[in-house]
């Protein structure tokens, strides 16, 4: 089965012997418990369908999402689709300032949240959900408005992505629900999500999984629930945030370990540094297992992707090659726009027929990054002859001369013990290493790291829990930056960002 309809699709679902298991009760629905057939999620859908109806929401209608992180941002998000509404997922991770511009580009007809804080002229409060009979269901053309999700705001505030049933489910969420041979999901496996539910790959992510139709599906709302979630429903699939799997090596190398049957881990939104994908890939207890690094963004959903056996994981910065049929990626020059000969730096370009089609309230900023039917990623990187792609940095963070991303790989692979390190562009200064770690940083350890690396400023240490972050797990090192130095002036020019 391929997913068509997001507004019926848990309905078209329903029949398979799937269970659904939270680590914690959906925040529209905390009286329903932790354990769901795919039928019972289908009757949730359709009694937050009518609830939406009821609230006067109809075909055309914006639907703003704002809460704390958790599965039923889908759900809800596929019951405002079931009526013909637009929904449109914003962080909870958000601060209160933020949401309400967006919330002013958006214009809703009505705003689903949890926190009272925030203002909008019809607010529909989490905690008040009261099931209603559900309108008939409403078709749309596969080229209209099917969903507004937003980019992860590493950089400033967010742009609001709209994707159409062509681009987010045609061409991405269907060649996903393939059974491909060795890699593609079984029947038999038991698949684990720990990730940003605010964001467009979890509805893609939703689509496919049911369709798919594995024996268990495992909701991770908070990665720390990992230790009793995976001891009760141990994975065979893992896909989670780049700063979950951070968050879980030391769990991988304890003797209570719950990775050993997972044969394969995916991870999207950001680089995850090559110690971290080694410690998961020894956890696992399978011969083979496998690391799927997907490369992409928010508007052109996966550009390429990469794995990684336990033998290879050395370096993330190759990010494999373009997907067939799907993408193509070139490097130009960044000042001419014109093609680079290949081995050779410059800024990407991606050619897609998943490309978003519009920023909301911001469709300037979209036709600056539109280069006929290419599309400015804002990345610096190399395409090499045989076409794989290798990341240097994304251009407001580049450092001349040096990829901050190299540097951070090493480094980490250095000092085995720290949870991260970010190298930090500062404009007229050298680069500034941020060590993060509980554990303090010796500083004889610190000298054997960057020895052979290129000139680096003292190192900033700081726990984890002192980093600003997106909700995806990203460091929002324009903030960082200007934490530590009163500025956020960088190296790079920050045009495309």
């Amino acid at each position: 089965m391929k997913p068509h309809d997001m507004g019926t699709l848990f309905d078209e679902c329903a029949g398979a012997r799937t269970w659904v298991y939270l680590d914690r009760p959906f925040d529209i629905a905390p009286e329903r418990g932790t354990a769901y057939p795919v039928a019972g999620l289908a009757g949730l859908v359709r009694d937050v369908a009518g609830w939406l109806a009821e609230s006067g929401v109809g075909p055309g209608d914006r639907v703003a999402i704002v809460k704390r992180g958790h599965w039923d941002y889908d759900l809800l998000a596929c019951a405002a689709v079931r009526i013909g509404a637009v929904p449109a997922k914003l962080s909870g991770a958000l601060p209160d300032g933020t949401v309400q511009l967006l919330l002013r580009r958006l214009g809703p007809a009505v705003l689903v949240t949890d926190r009272p804080s925030l203002r909008a002229d019809r607010v529909l409060r989490v905690e008040d959900f009261a099931p209603a009979p559900p309108p008939a269901i409403h078709r749309r053309h596969a080229d209209d408005p099917l969903l507004i999700c937003h980019t992860s705001g590493t950089t400033g505030t967010p742009k609001l992505v709209v994707h159409t049933t062509r681009t987010i489910i045609d061409r991405l969420a269907r060649p996903e629900a393939v059974r491909w041979p060795v890699l593609g999901l079984r029947r038999d496996d038991v698949l684990a999500n720990a990730s940003a539910y605010a964001h467009g790959r979890t509805f893609c992510w939703t689509a496919s999984a049911l369709c798919l139709a594995p024996r268990e599906i495992v909701i991770l709302s908070d990665p720390s629930s990992a230790p009793s979630m995976f001891g009760r429903h141990r994975p065979t699939v893992v896909e989670a945030l780049p700063a979950a799997y951070a968050r879980w090596r030391p769990l991988a190398n304890s003797p209570e370990n719950p990775f050993f049957r997972v044969r394969r881990f995916v991870s999207t939104y950001d680089a995850v540094h090559p110690p971290v994908i080694r410690t998961m890939l020894h956890a696992s207890g399978r011969k083979c297992p496998l690391w799927m690094q997907g490369w992409g963004q928010s508007e052109t959903g996966p550009l390429s992707f990469r794995f990684f056996t336990r033998r290879t994981a050395h370096t993330t910065r190759d990010l494999g090659r373009p997907l067939p049929g799907l993408a193509r990626l070139r490097a130009v020059d960044p000042e001419t726009a014109e093609p680079v000969p290949r081995g050779t730096a410059g800024l990407l370009l991606a050619r897609t027929r998943a490309r978003c089609v519009a920023y909301v309230g911001e469709q300037d900023r979209w036709e600056a990054k539109v280069h006929g039917r290419w599309w400015n990623t804002g990345d610096l990187g190399v395409v090499g002859r045989g076409g794989a792609v290798t990341l240097l940095d994304r251009e407001v963070d580049s450092v001349p001369g040096m990829s901050c991303l190299a540097v951070e790989d090493a480094i980490e692979d250095r000092l085995p013990s720290i949870a991260e390190c970010v190298v930090l562009s500062a404009a007229g200064r050298a680069p500034i290493p941020v060590v993060v770690t509980d554990d303090g940083l010796d500083a004889d350890d610190w000298r054997k790291a960057v020895l052979g690396l290129p000139p680096l400023g003292e190192p900033v240490v700081l726990p984890w829990d002192e980093v600003p972050r997106t909700g995806t797990g990203k460091v929002r090192r324009l903030e960082l930056l200007a934490r530590l130095t009163g500025t956020a002036e960088t190296n790079g020019s920050g045009r495309w960002t």
